[in-house]
């Protein structure tokens, strides 16, 4: 039963808010250009496969979210594929967050010299 919770707690702590930083940069394609026919084709392509790719985390997600607490109240074991489910559930919820996840670095301000002024 603590094996549930904790499948639980860690499809709540990880791949939901993956979700979450996914969904902001799903459009977000550095350089590029709306000009270049070549880069609107790459970028529907990008952003259909990110979308897919959110919402297999999604059904993934939901699927073990309500495994794990149907288990939990009927107080039997798990599937053994509800952990195969995990494990992808959080490797694709890290493909996310290094790959379009990620929030825009900070442009770093240089600090003013006194010799400037």
């Amino acid at each position: 039963m603590l094996v549930n919770l904790l499948i639980a707690a860690g499809v709540v702590l990880f791949p939901l808010p993956a979700l979450i930083l996914g969904a902001r940069g799903l459009l977000k394609r550095p350089g590029y250009s709306a000009d270049e026919p070549a880069d609107r084709v790459s970028y529907i392509v990008l952003v259909t496969l990110r979308s897919l790719l959110l919402l297999v985390v999604v059904a993934l997600s939901a699927v073990i979210l309500v495994s794990t607490l149907a288990a939990t109240v009927r107080d039997v074991e798990l599937h053994g594929l509800v952990y195969v489910f995990f494990a992808l559930d959080v490797l694709l919820a890290l493909l996310i967050v290094f790959s379009f996840g990620r929030r825009d670095r900070r442009r770093v301000r240089r600090r003013a010299s006194p010799a400037a002024r």
